[in-house]
């Protein structure tokens, strides 16, 4: 199956080599790639939104995952392809919303007060926070053995994550672990909203199937699983209570610490609506 891979960022800026010291004074040469981190602000039917630091590829699925991610659209086809711009100080995303979305869009930017990848700064109030996410679909239990296929299989398709150490990926595999789509980028929040723009935008579900990420499981990589469509999610970290608990009530099946020898399955909740 061809994978829908992410794109790679050229012409990293060379910048000094680093060299590793170890504690009976020897040395050597590192890594010398750094993964690109800048400023990437979002513009929605001509207002400004909001201002991320990102790696700069796949912007285009970047724009739409956020757009949906953030309640801001309920499809891909309320979202308008985006006007990409480089400039001096960082790059420019400014697409249209249509339906529901220029409503959203208004009333997200009179109650923000504050913009932050934690999903936090800016929500007017706690209860906010607690809105109910949408029902997950019913869905059957992932087999372990689709798990581990994946997580194997991840690595070769994060060509930034090799060369530089320092990036997230989010991936979608089909039941049986086969990936079919996988981003990358400095943030793990953007790495999230890179695959959910990517598959909307190709007409293709995350349900059936996983989404497998390599970020902190906190609760916004749960609510953006949840949103972005999706049934399954798998993490190589443990996932705090709020995650947990966010998963439980929406109907999101949870694993977690996933490892090559073992992987803790968190929530079952296969079966239900």
């Amino acid at each position: 199956m061809a994978i829908d891979a992410p794109e790679r960022v050229a012409d990293i800026a060379p910048m000094a080599q680093p060299v590793r010291i170890f504690p009976d004074g020897r040395d050597e040469p590192a890594f010398g790639d750094w993964v690109p981190e800048v400023p990437v602000a979002l513009e929605f039917n001509g207002l400004s939104y909001a201002v991320m630091m990102a790696t700069p590829a796949d912007l285009a699925d970047f724009a739409t995952g956020f757009a949906l991610c953030e309640g801001l659209a309920a499809d891909a086809s309320d979202i308008a392809e985006p006007d990409i711009a480089q400039v001096e100080t960082g790059w420019i995303v400014r697409t249209r919303l249509s339906g529901l979305g220029i409503e959203k869009l208004t009333e997200r930017i009179r109650t923000r007060v504050a913009e932050s990848s934690c999903g936090l700064c800016g929500i007017e109030n706690l209860e906010q926070v607690a809105r109910p996410l949408p029902a997950v679909t019913k869905h059957p239990r992932l087999s372990h053995a689709a798990v581990f296929r994946a997580l194997a299989a991840l690595r070769q398709y994060q060509p930034l994550g090799q060369s530089t150490g320092a990036a997230h990926a989010a991936a979608w595999a089909d039941p049986d672990g086969n990936l079919g789509c996988v981003r990358e980028d400095v943030g793990r929040h953007n790495a999230m909203d890179k695959l959910v723009g990517a598959m909307a935008i190709a007409g293709d579900p995350l349900s059936p199937g996983l989404v497998l990420s390599t970020a902190r499981c906190s609760y916004e990589i749960v609510e953006k699983a949840v949103r972005g469509g999706a049934t399954s999610l798998v993490t190589i970290s443990l996932p705090t209570s709020m995650a947990v608990e966010r998963a439980s009530k929406a109907g999101l099946s949870l694993w977690a610490l996933a490892r090559d020898d073992s992987v803790l399955f968190v929530n079952d909740a296969s079966g239900s609506d």
